[in-house]
Formats: C-alpha cells, sequence, structure tokens
C-alpha cells in the first residue's frame, strides 16, 4: 500500500472516531512535505504498517507496554505533585503492548533525521550507541526519574531555554483565536475539572500543535486566577494506530493513563484522561521541548542517553517483561539499532519522496 493510500484509510478511521478539523489536517499534510523529519513525526501510522516487514526480527522481540510513537521532540517537563521540575516523555497518545525494540528504533531514527535536518550536530553513530547506552544503564539500575531540582543541573539549563520564558508563552497563548460557538460537553466538563477552582469564566481557544495529533480536536481554557493566568487544555484521544495498521484486531481501549501509572517518573497530577479527552496544564514550565528552542551549548550525546535512560524509565513499567527484554537485549549483536534505524529511516525515506510527489501544495 502506497502512503497517500495507506494515509487515506487511517484519515477515514480516525473521522468514525472523533471529528476532525479539517484545516489541521491540511496544514498537517502540508507539514509532511516539508521535511524527512516532520513527515517522520506526522505519520506513525505509517511506521506500523511497515515496521513488521521492515524489521521482521526485531518485531518479534519481548513485548510491553511501549510509547509507539517515540521520537526526539516527545520529551518535555512538567511540575510534580511536590512542585518540583520533572523531565522526560509528555505524550503517550499511541501507548500499545509492543516490542520493546521498536521505542528504541523509532527513536534512533528520529535522532538519525535531526541529524540530517541540522536539528542535532551529532554523528548518527555516536546518537545511536548514547541512546542504547542509557536504555541498558536505565534497566540495570531499576530506572530512576529526571527530578531537576537538586541534580541534572545541564538539563534544567537545556529546559528553561529562551523561548519558554513567562512573557512569551502567555503573549503566545493570548493570541490564540477563540472558538466560535460551543464545544463538546465532555471537552467542557474535563476543562472545568482541571480548574483550581469552579466556575471561573474563560476564554476557549484553539491550539495547533504536534504533528502526529493534528486533526483531532484540541481545546484550550485560558483565564486568570488569583494574581496569574492559568491554562488548561483538552485533546481528543483514540484507540492507538497500531490498532488500525493490524486490521482492527487488538485491543481498542486507551492506554495513556495506564503507561503513566505504571512507568518509573514523578507523575504530573494536573495529566488526567477524562473520558475521551486528555486534559493537561499548560505552563511555561509544563510543555514539549522542540529541538529549535534547544541552547546552542547543550552535550547532544549526554541528551540522548538521558532519552534512552528515560525510555527504560517507562518500560520498567511493565516488570513482567522486564526480565525477557534484559535477555533479549543481551543477545542482540554489535551495531542492531544503528542498522534497523538505517532501514526505517531509507523506508520513510521512499514514502517522503512519494508523498512529496503527489501531494499538491497550498501557498
Amino acid at each position: 500500500m502506497k502512503i497517500h493510500k495507506a494515509t487515506k484509510k487511517y484519515e477515514a478511521w480516525l473521522a468514525e472516531r472523533t471529528p476532525i478539523v479539517k484545516a489541521d489536517l491540511a496544514f498537517k499534510h502540508d507539514q509532511m512535505a516539508e521535511g524527512l523529519f516532520p513527515f517522520l513525526r506526522a505519520t506513525f501510522y505509517r511506521w506500523m504498517q511497515i515496521w513488521p516487514t521492515v524489521c521482521a526480527d526485531l518485531a518479534e522481540a519481548p513485548g510491553l507496554l511501549a510509547v509507539g510513537d517515540l521520537h526526539v521532540e516527545n520529551f518535555g517537563t512538567w511540575r510534580d505533585i511536590e512542585g518540583r521540575l520533572i523531565w522526560g516523555v509528555n505524550d503517550f497518545d499511541e501507548a500499545y503492548s509492543l516490542p520493546y525494540t521498536i521505542d528504541l528504533v523509532r527513536l534512533a531514527a528520529s535522532a538519525s533525521l535531526a541529524v540530517t535536518g541540522e536539528h542535532l550536530a551529532i554523528a548518527p553513530k555516536e546518537a545511536h550507541d548514547a541512546i542504547l547506552e542509557g536504555y541498558r544503564d536505565g534497566l540495570k539500575r531499576n530506572g530512576d526519574p529526571f527530578v531537576l531540582a537538586e541534580e541534572h543541573a545541564w538539563l534544567r539549563a537545556i529546559a528553561l531555554g529562551e523561548l519558554r520564558d513567562p512573557v512569551h508563552f502567555w503573549r503566545k497563548m493570548d493570541g490564540l483565536p477563540t472558538v466560535k460557538g460551543k464545544i463538546p460537553v465532555s471537552a467542557a466538563e474535563a476543562l472545568e475539572h482541571l480548574m483550581p477552582e469552579p466556575k471561573l469564566a474563560c476564554r476557549i481557544v484553539r491550539r495547533r500543535a504536534g504533528l502526529g495529533s493534528l486533526g483531532r480536536q484540541r481545546f484550550v481554557a485560558l483565564t486568570e486566577w488569583r494574581g496569574g493566568k492559568v491554562a488548561r487544555e483538552a485533546k481528543a484521544l483514540v484507540p492507538s494506530a497500531c490498532r488500525w495498521a493490524r486490521d482492527g484486531r487488538g485491543p481498542s481501549e486507551i492506554l495513556y493513563q495506564a503507561i503513566v501509572n505504571r512507568a518509573v517518573r514523578c507523575r504530573d497530577p494536573f495529566v488526567q484522561v477524562r473520558g475521551r479527552w486528555i486534559v493537561r496544564r499548560l505552563a511555561p514550565d509544563c510543555s514539549r521541548i522542540l529541538l529549535a528552542t534547544l541552547p546552542k551549548q547543550r552535550d547532544e550525546a549526554r541528551l540522548l542517553r538521558a532519552m534512552g535512560w528515560e525510555t527504560a524509565n517507562i518500560h520498567l513499567g511493565s516488570r513482567q517483561a522486564v526480565k525477557a527484554v534484559r535477555r533479549d537485549l543481551d543477545k542482540r549483536p554489535s551495531g542492531w539499532l544503528r542498522e534497523a534505524a538505517k532501514m526505517m529511516v531509507k523506508a520513510t525515506a521512499r514514502d517522503w519522496e512519494n508523498w512529496k510527489a503527489i501531494t499538491p501544495r497550498r501557498r
């Protein structure tokens, strides 16, 4: 199946499960043509189609509750119940029971594409080795969350970059367009539940963010409370694209809350699944970290190693699978991750070239 047909089928499947924001979907299609890295981020559904064929051996590796759509821009910060700044994976829309290898290969492939796109200045081999080293060490030491209050000063400096300044952040929030008409009752209730107190007067705005989830409804409630600004977001959830790629076979339940609850991490108390919505607090210190916002001076190998360790933090939530994962990992030949990432990048690049050749560009 070609990429255009796969995309059309997936989006039809998506539309059967949630209302579609057509303007955001059109924007997503444009972004998919802009570069190979955004194309990868936007097309997890396609990854799940081609992965079992391209990496057949790895697709048979021990399974666990995995992130699925893991990449180098799926990391950010939040505040835990103690108010401490935490860093880690911040999006689990596609969580599913998968071979442990898929998260490592997708993370490594995204690092390769970030290097090609000049978002990272590190050799792909060094990037892949750093990810795998971090993952191995995380498993060996039974994980450890990234608490930025006292330790990891180098990571705190990366996390609190210039573009996450409160003035910049709230100016951007205030500039979002107000929603015309009513929003779904379930979304309104989800947002209300997360507010600091009931019945606050809010302005409901539309926010376009991410790439993989573009096309789904996303609402942000903005208000002021006791001298400061407050933002809460509700994003529509659907079953993982893994189910679509398997022709409807497998569980249809949304596993977002399950993977968050099980992982070795300091949870964000404001991230909650409410029906078919994921709701969260938005703030300058509570958002995704984009590669374009990273400070110029950074240790990229150290950052990628941390990403590998955080992947282990999440996989350790599947406690019964850890022994099998460790055994399988020890048997893998040297260079297996580099080779798998290379093959998936090559397959993704073919799809991207086909997408660019046929997709009309809007100007």
